[in-house]
């Protein structure tokens, strides 16, 4: 055997060991967050469903959940076959407007559905269609989401977004899956339940104007390889994420006057978003690529250093 063919075989084994090391290592990862979501739904649900309707013996809320990580893990499907990102965000809101119809349906099986059930059902429409369709325009006008480029290379790797996908439906939709899928008459509406109206409202406004502005500056040529500073975004760093912490609030006062015992668990909603947004996927990745893009810019660090990372300032600091 001649030094070319031995090398050859050599490095054809070395790239058999590193392809079995990394599908190792994928394997494990992906273990340890579908085991870790699956551990997380189970608690959620045990906790929340002791006045939950019963569809086949299983309290709404289980099927709910079932169906949040069931149809991420039906998407997956194509996505990773087709190494793509483009639908994630459709189908997390189509997954949204599924879970919402079962959990009315299955609350009509106890009650006709309430003001109060019909009013949060039609926020989370609202709020579903148009972020996932702007999220959905984006992606395809972009090219790409560069969140999944490690991700989308391996089918096991690639498993990991979609199934916290359904893990961050469940958890932001919680309060209003109990909500709808109470056994029993709703309590009517009251002033918490206007309260919670006039946040969703508000985080709706600012989450909507702030992409609409960001759109708007990003589509401009002049305006390529620049931050926004402007509009609300010279109020707040993240407005839109401001936004949607703010009107997951407000759906979660819905639930003030009709939760009792461990159904206040699923005021965890806004909890998880805000810990979610500002410390785990949001923030903190948006941060550290505006940095690596404009950290040594004098500008943006007096940009960065005169506008609050989220709760907008009220007035402009000079």
């Amino acid at each position: 055997m001649n030094c070319d063919a031995s090398r050859t075989i050599s490095e054809r084994i070395l790239e058999i060991t590193t392809a079995m090391d990394s599908t190792r290592q994928d394997m494990k990862l992906t273990t340890i967050v579908v085991i870790s979501a699956f551990l997380i739904l189970f608690l959620v649900v045990r906790a929340v469903e002791n006045k939950s309707v019963m569809v086949n013996e299983y309290s709404a809320v289980f099927c709910c959940a079932v169906l949040c990580i069931g149809m991420q893990w039906v998407a997956w499907i194509p996505a990773s076959i087709a190494k793509t990102e483009r639908f994630y965000d459709l189908a997390g809101g189509i997954t949204y407007l599924t879970v919402l119809g079962l959990s009315l349906w299955a609350g009509s099986q106890s009650e006709p559905p309430s003001l109060r059930e019909l009013t949060v059902s039609l926020l989370v429409v609202i709020w579903s269609i148009r972020l996932s369709f702007f999220l959905y325009f984006r992606i395809h006008r972009t090219g790409k989401d560069g969140r999944f480029d490690q991700l989308k290379t391996s089918p096991i790797r690639f498993l990991v977004p979609w199934t916290l996908q359904g893990l961050w439906v469940f958890l932001t939709m919680i309060g209003v899956i109990v909500i709808n899928s109470q056994a029993g008459p709703a309590p009517a509406l009251g002033i918490w339940d206007g309260i919670g109206l006039s946040m969703w409202i508000l985080g709706f406004s600012i989450e909507a104007i702030a992409d609409r502005q960001k759109t708007a500056f990003n589509t401009e040529p002049t305006n390529q390889g620049k931050w926004i500073n402007s509009g609300l975004w010279s109020y707040s760093r993240h407005p839109n994420y401001f936004g949607e912490i703010l009107l997951w609030t407000g759906i979660a006062f819905f639930g003030i006057s009709c939760f009792t015992g461990l159904e206040r668990v699923a005021w965890i909603s806004p909890v998880f978003i805000y810990i979610l947004l500002t410390k785990v996927s949001g923030t903190p990745i948006l941060d550290k690529r505006a940095l690596e893009k404009w950290g040594d810019d004098p500008e943006y660090q007096t940009y960065r250093k005169n506008t609050p990372a989220l709760i907008p300032r009220l007035t402009k600091k000079s």
